[in-house]
């Protein structure tokens, strides 16, 4: 197959001289923090400018592995997808997609997803990427929102879209494509050397992501053609991901993670992006399937890592050289086990889908447990006390100083300036999320500002006491929530799911629980109550939502049930 690769431009090479130092800094982290600069561009387009002038120079590398449920792999060269890509922006163009149009992706991890993204952006359309998951109303919802014109998804779920605007252009993935519905197959048909109708303006809007909605509806975060595409530089670094690397992440496309480590950060670097696309989740498999295709960097929530712990690790002769975590802190616990059996360190990261990864464990440097790290190249981070509003050495909200241009940063929440304007407020982009910071400038998460509660007048943080119960054999998962007190105004209570064995006897579970907190925890920090449920209640991402416990909790108080409640006070 021919191929007629892009001639790199002025934003190309910008964009190599800012990777590459970071490349000769891999492990500098002085040197990377101090001298980084975030390339400064008028123009750029991330898939004309960047993937295939990568496609041109490596042709024959794979840019997307994909490993089936039923194990069998698949890939496709940087000149094969920079080539389908073409294809696709020729078809969007010819089936009215233009500069602009709102298009939401809502597919699964199949090759689809990647060669839309790209052929998007070569238009200089707008991806809004979204979950296939999502119900019928919710993606109403969506559509609406974003004020998308087009939706790309697959035709087996045609039926949720029953109720939406006739006008939305309908492109099926897939077979038996419904009546009005555009096929995507046809794209094949299309040219396969795409010209675009004119430059891209850097701050043009390129990504519009919905937050996960941990404490209300999801917000609609607004990226433009280099705050994702290439803020995640930043990410890039923090994965230690190096050109050939085969780079896994465990993540679900429609995610703000899944662009984090399923595309951008991989192709910055010149690396593939591995998929396993499993049914069912089963660690051995995913080891084997690690093993079998020479993954060398590895990204996963706790969520996977914590179901790896539950397997025998060692059946991995080859653990990937570099390992993180991301989408909610990491309990020590887990970095424990993996350490032991693999002989290298998890590394957390911090970051938001309104930014790339801002604070993280970087390679090569000291990881305290429990630790997110330190604040990454191009990244001001500051601590600002949450009553006074004010710089703290110790603890407070993350937030970042505006006073100098952070790449990574987004450009502000879709139609709702007010939003945009409050998390801008008194010159710092507030995350919401506290943190402590020790002498050497190591972040350790405290929680979600909604979530910290005070008890007796002590602050609690739900994520210190959750890793804590984690560490018990017969805890799966466990979520923390103020039950309101007459006398302390508040005591912890946790909502717990734990094993089968366990569950055969509650009240032994209970007893077992409580005394190995006691030995834990400190006076003002017990667990008083334990409620065991099958499940907790999480977004669509599978992020916890505290706030439905919350009120869960504070109806159970007003109406005095005390079904189902183990209490600290009975088992002394």
């Amino acid at each position: 197959m021919s191929y007629r690769s892009r001639s790199a431009t002025a934003g190309t090479e910008a964009v190599r001289e800012a990777r590459d130092f970071l490349f000769a800094h891999g492990t500098d982290y002085e040197g990377a923090v101090g001298g980084f600069a975030w390339p400064q561009l008028d123009e750029f387009n991330f898939a004309l400018e960047w993937f295939d002038v990568v496609a041109g120079e490596h042709p024959d590398r794979a840019a997307v592995t994909i490993v089936g449920a039923d194990l069998t792999a698949r890939s496709w060269s940087y000149a094969e997808l920079s080539r389908r890509s073409d294809q696709v922006a020729n078809w969007l163009t010819g089936s009215g997609i233009r500069r602009g149009s709102h298009v939401i992706v809502m597919l699964n991890n199949t090759i689809e997803l990647w060669e839309i993204m790209l052929g998007i952006a070569k238009v200089g359309a707008v991806s809004v990427p979204t979950s296939t998951l999502l119900s019928a109303s919710d993606l109403e919802f969506r559509v609406e929102k974003s004020e998308a014109s087009a939706i790309v998804t697959l035709t087996g779920l045609a039926e949720r879209l029953d109720g939406l605007d006739p006008a939305l252009l309908r492109i099926g993935v897939g077979g038996d494509v419904p009546d009005g519905w555009a096929s995507m197959d046809a794209s094949q048909d299309a040219s396969d050397e795409f010209t675009p109708d004119g430059l891209t303006a850097a701050t043009d809007t390129s990504l519009l992501y919905f937050t996960s909605g941990t404490t209300n509806r999801p917000k609609l975060v607004e990226h433009t053609n280099v705050s994702y595409p290439l803020g995640h530089l930043s990410t890039m670094w923090w994965l230690g991901v190096r050109p050939g690397d085969v780079h896994l992440n465990i993540s679900s496309p429609g995610w703000a993670k899944h662009a984090w480590s399923s595309f951008y950060s991989p192709f910055l670097a010149q690396a593939t992006v591995f998929v396993y696309d499993y049914t069912r989740f089963d660690a051995v498999t995913l080891m084997d399937v690690m093993e079998t295709n020479n993954v060398s960097t590895f990204c996963a929530p706790p969520t996977v890592w914590r179901m790896l712990i539950q397997a025998d690790l060692t059946g991995l002769a080859h653990p990937p050289r570099e390992l993180v975590g991301a989408g909610e802190p990491l309990n020590p616990e887990v970095i424990h086990r993996v350490r032991d059996a693999w002989g290298s360190t998890i590394r957390d990261g911090f970051g938001q889908t309104e930014m790339t990864c801002s604070v993280g464990n970087s390679p090569g440097q000291r990881v305290k447990d429990g630790s997110m790290g330190r604040p990454l190249p191009g990244y001001p981070v500051a601590l600002l006390d949450t009553v006074t509003g004010e710089m703290s050495d110790t603890e407070g909200e993350v937030c970042l100083d505006l006073s100098t241009p952070i790449l990574g940063l987004m450009k502000g929440y879709y139609g709702d300036p007010e939003a945009t304007e409050r998390s801008r407020r008194g010159g710092f982009w507030h995350t919401g999320d506290i943190a402590s910071r020790d002498r050497d400038g190591y972040l350790t998460y405290v929680g979600r500002a909604d979530d910290v509660f005070k008890a007796s007048d002590y602050k609690i943080s739900p994520f210190e006491l959750e890793s804590v119960l984690l560490e018990h054999d017969y805890v799966i998962e466990a979520a923390v929530v103020p039950s309101p007190d007459p006398v302390r105004l508040a005591v912890p209570k946790a909502y717990v799911c734990i094993t089968a064995e366990a569950a055969a006897d509650p009240d032994a579970a209970a007893r077992a629980i409580f005394e190995f907190a006691l030995e834990r925890f400190s006076a003002h920090q017990r667990v008083r109550i334990i409620e065991f449920v099958p499940e907790l209640p999480k977004t669509i991402s599978g992020k916890i939502r505290r706030i439905d416990l919350r009120a869960r909790e504070r109806e159970r108080v007003d109406a005095d049930d005390e079904a189902g409640q183990f209490r600290e006070r009975d088992y002394r």
